[in-house]
């Protein structure tokens, strides 16, 4: 096993980071890399917010579901799926040979080719900060609070955060947590087309879960829907996203 192959199925997520920054020419490793990734037609449809400000930081710990470890992470980055630079650059044009040729608004498709974009740019700057010995943890939790992180990070039409990264060096103890195991290839692969005949395969994907854990299997599943799946964050999250979809489409 090479040693990205290594790094890839060691990563683990970080939430608890030594007191010592990340140097800069690190730094800006972390971003040149992410900026290498693959990205439609070579468009670069997203834009990364470095946030710097330490009062910026304590707020979007308390927007991001209460999370005070986003406030004492030494690097914070936010992708954001960008199509408003292009459509300004397209409108800027002022002649165009035919009707048919003027600017269309952009779409739905183009908000998922640009997310797409923002989330593939930032797994790479999460792969090269694995490569340096520093930690990196997703915030999904960007994706709540739209109304706010839109005033908060200066947001214009046609730009909405897709994903949100905190990096740091990974204290003694995290470096040793054992990272949670993933589920079976197997459970997880289709060949050709997706296989829907297998009735409650997440349950049963799940049993070898709680078999280790000697848990009842009901009562997991009960609880892990009521802690994910109907908490007030999740639902925020879908308003929220609605929200984004709306603006964007609107």
């Amino acid at each position: 096993m090479n040693q990205t192959i290594s790094e890839l199925f060691s990563r683990k997520s970080v939430r608890v980071y030594e007191n010592r920054p990340i140097e800069s020419e690190k730094k800006r490793i972390i971003l040149e890399a992410a900026i290498q990734a693959p990205t439609a037609g070579n468009m670069t449809l997203y834009s990364i917010i470095d946030v710097t400000d330490e009062d910026l930081k304590k707020r979007l710990s308390v927007t991001c579901d209460n999370q005070p470890f986003i406030a004492d992470a030494p690097l914070v980055l936010i992708f954001c799926a960008d199509y408003s630079r292009w459509y300004e650059c397209f409108c800027s044009v002022k002649e165009f040979n035919a009707v048919e040729d003027e600017v269309r608004k952009p779409g739905a498709g183009d908000l998922l080719l640009s997310y797409t974009d923002a989330v593939i740019a930032a797994q790479n700057a999460v792969v090269a900060a694995e490569s340096l010995g520093i930690g990196s943890c997703y915030i999904g939790d960007i994706l709540e609070n739209y109304e706010i992180h839109k005033e908060l990070l200066n947001l214009p039409k046609y730009v909405i955060p897709s994903a949100m990264l905190v990096f740091g060096y990974p204290t003694k103890q995290q470096k040793e947590r054992v990272k949670p195991e993933r589920f079976k290839l197997e459970d997880i692969i289709f060949e050709n087309s997706y296989n829907k005949n297998r009735p409650n395969k997440q349950a049963e994907m799940l049993s070898e879960v709680t078999e280790k854990s000697g848990e009842e299997l009901t009562n997991y599943i009960k609880a892990f829907c009521k802690r994910k799946w109907n908490s007030d964050f999740s639902q925020e999250m879908s308003r929220s996203a609605q929200e984004m979809i709306k603006n964007w489409l609107e």
